[in-house]
């Protein structure tokens, strides 16, 4: 067992730890000093292995080790593990040269999987020579669904809105509207006999949300690597599909502007909570009291609710204790029954997202509310186009692009999702 594998092995033993020491506490019970001083130490063990296991990734990183999988779905190392070995194979063969490699039964199995306009680029002739990037005939490959998922699941790694939102997909990229109303402002009435009923009529809304297609750009690998056998290619494209369509995207689903990309979920937020002078980056228990308050009851009664923000916001949040000196803050483990936990503030899941501000002043530091509100939809299935024209031959390169087509945008009017702002000052 590796040492980066130990010191989470003994990271997840502590945040158990914590965590049962924790429970057996109700909120409105005091912790024992004896066990807040065992509860002390646990966190501050806890931040000394987080602290050693980024030196260790940070050295594995540098050495050019690949058993580092925070960045990376497992199964990447060991593409027989996606799955479907038939469409591994068609894609390494796709990789190495071109359509011309498959052999009938994968060239139907990738058809199969692509859309109308991508399967008539493919019947021309000029495409089963090769592909090129300056001839109207471009061929493409759609990855395999086992593919892309796992594609999908590396890109978590890089922010959190993927791990939050209500992913989805979508056969075309016409825009999709939700009709949306707000009833919290109407009742009923008390009539009397043989009276006349008031009118009141109801308002319909719509969001609309629109798709965009972002691209991996290019990929140029010599040719050495693409013809290695030895190479593991299919672990190198989905590492680099993988950050930098992740990175774009999260960026956008977090503070998109809506002006030729997507609405972002700060954006779509609404305020909850404002700091108090001299806050500009601290929060204090009693505002993240009101900040979950400021979120009707019937959200936060919803799966999924918790708490979005960067990890600087983390850090801070860690040393704050509530009325009871019971740390507000409690760390989660990777493993084990049931399957894992994640970090927990005030009870509430916490999902880090770098792309949400850091504290500073007027800052929109930390989400709260009913993230599956926020809707994310995809167009089909990941597409990879192979490039093979002069522009790429003349370097002994080959070159590679991905496109996928996504949206997103919070659907909500009732105020699902509040954000807490710093002090200005």
């Amino acid at each position: 067992m590796s040492k980066l594998a130990q010191l989470r092995e003994r990271r997840n033993a502590k945040a158990k730890e914590a965590n049962a020491l924790n429970d057996k506490y109700p909120a409105d019970q005091r912790m024992a000093s004896d066990d807040a001083t065992k509860m002390d130490a646990l966190l501050a063990e806890i931040e000394a292995i987080d602290d050693e296991v980024g030196r260790e990734t940070r050295l594995a990183k540098l050495a050019g080790e690949q058993e580092i999988d925070t960045l990376r779905n497992q199964h990447t190392l060991d593409p027989a593990k996606h799955g479907n070995p038939e469409r591994n194979a068609e894609l390494r063969a796709f990789l190495r040269g071109g359509l011309q490699a498959l052999d009938q039964a994968q060239l139907h199995g990738m058809r199969s999987r692509q859309n109308e306009d991508i399967r008539a680029a493919m019947n021309m002739p000029a495409v089963m020579g090769a592909m090129s990037t300056t001839t109207a005939g471009e061929g493409g490959y759609t990855v395999a669904t086992e593919y892309a998922r796992s594609v999908e699941q590396a890109m978590k790694a890089y922010g959190g809105m993927l791990q939050a939102g209500d992913d989805f997909r979508t056969s075309t990229g016409a825009t999709m509207n939700f009709p949306t109303n707000d009833p919290t402002a109407e009742v009923g009435e008390i009539v009397g006999q043989n009276a006349a009923v008031t009118g009141a009529d109801t308002t319909f809304g719509n969001i609309a949300l629109d798709v965009y297609k972002y691209s991996s750009k290019k990929i140029a690998l010599p040719f050495e690597l693409v013809q290695d056998s030895m190479i593991d290619m299919e672990a190198f494209i989905q590492d680099i599909l993988a950050m930098r369509l992740g990175r774009i995207t999260n960026t956008h689903f977090t503070t998109g502007d809506g002006t030729s990309k997507p609405y972002g979920i700060v954006t779509g937020a609404t305020l909850g909570k404002t700091g108090t002078t001299g806050q500009t980056a601290t929060v204090i228990y009693d505002d993240l009291v009101d900040l979950e308050h400021s979120v009707n009851s019937a959200y936060r009664s919803m799966p999924g609710v918790g708490y979005m923000m960067a990890d600087s916001s983390v850090k801070v949040i860690r040393k704050i204790k509530d009325g009871q000196a019971r740390p507000i803050f409690v760390p989660g483990y990777e493993v084990g029954p049931p399957g894992g936990a994640p970090d927990r503030l005030m009870g509430r899941p916490i999902i880090v997202n770098d792309d949400v501000a850091a504290m500073a002043a007027n800052a929109k530091s930390i989400l709260f509310g009913a993230f599956k509100k926020y809707k994310i939809r995809r167009v089909m299935d990941l597409t990879m186009f192979r490039m093979t024209d002069s522009a790429f031959t003349l370097n002994g390169q080959v070159g590679f692009v991905a496109f996928q087509r996504m949206g997103g945008r919070l659907i909500d009017v009732g105020g699902a999702v509040k954000y807490y702002a710093n002090s200005a000052t």
